[in-house]
């Protein structure tokens, strides 16, 4: 069992930056592989990024490339990520996820979930 709680989330305004957080307990982090989705309302849940166990390989939707950062700290159980020049259509709940497939994570089929963070971008 793995569970994920997730933090960082708030109100900021266009252009800004927050960095959302993921506390991990239960198995041993590095056994798993991680992503973070989002879910604006109205919206289905999307993928935003991933990141392997080890920490060497890193995913991202197009839309996030260039301005979100997805790292993680198997030593802290902590998964990070780190959003520059945020927009309004950012606005969502943001989840963590955890899975010992990359595909499982980056399908959105995890077997692990955290509760959501809201992230609220303001223009």
């Amino acid at each position: 069992q793995v569970q994920l709680v997730e933090s960082g989330g708030g109100l900021v305004q266009a252009g800004g930056s927050l960095k959302l957080s993921c506390a991990a307990s239960g198995r041993t982090l590095s056994s798993n592989h991680m992503g973070w989705f989002r879910q604006a309302p109205g919206k289905e849940r999307e993928f935003v990024a991933a990141i392997s166990g080890s920490g060497g390989s890193t995913y991202y939707t197009d839309s996030v490339k260039g301005r979100f950062t997805i790292s993680r700290d198997n030593a802290k159980i902590m998964v990070y990520l780190q959003m520059k020049s945020l927009k309004p259509e950012d606005t969502a709940v943001y989840y963590c996820a955890a899975d010992p497939l990359i595909s499982k994570v980056m399908a959105g089929t995890s077997g692990y979930w955290g509760q959501g963070t809201q992230v609220t971008v303001s223009s």
